[in-house]
């Protein structure tokens, strides 16, 4: 069995920063790209950002230039630096990764989310 957890969420104030963590454990033989993706109340759940095992990036418009990630294959995990955050950006924030247990098996599991809220 496989697990991810968030953690890093938390309330704070327009223009500061939050940097998220997602550390995947059990049985991983490799990941291959992990993520993040957040929802807001209403709203559909829609990506952040992502990264490769190679460390190639993308990031949605929205948070391009404010928001960085970064991954430690070493520690199994991927996170998420947010700076300059704004109002819109409270939401649940879920980490993402593709994993394989043994070779040819890639899954993909879903973290369960770390809440942020961005407000005065």
């Amino acid at each position: 069995q496989v697990q991810l957890v968030e953690s890093g969420g938390g309330l704070v104030q327009p223009g500061g920063s939050l940097r998220l963590s997602c550390a995947a454990s059990g049985s991983i033989f490799s990941i291959n790209a992990m993520g993040w993706y957040r929802q807001a109340p209403g709203k559909e759940r829609e990506l952040v950002a992502t990264i490769t095992s190679g460390g190639i990036t993308n990031y949605a418009d929205s948070v391009e230039g404010r928001f960085t990630i970064s991954r430690d294959n070493a520690k199994n995990t991927v996170y998420l630096q947010m700076n300059s955050l704004k109002p819109e950006d409270t939401a649940v924030y879920y980490c993402n990764a593709e994993i394989l247990s043994v070779p040819f098996s890639a899954m993909n599991y879903w973290g369960k989310g770390t809440l942020v809220t961005v407000s005065s």
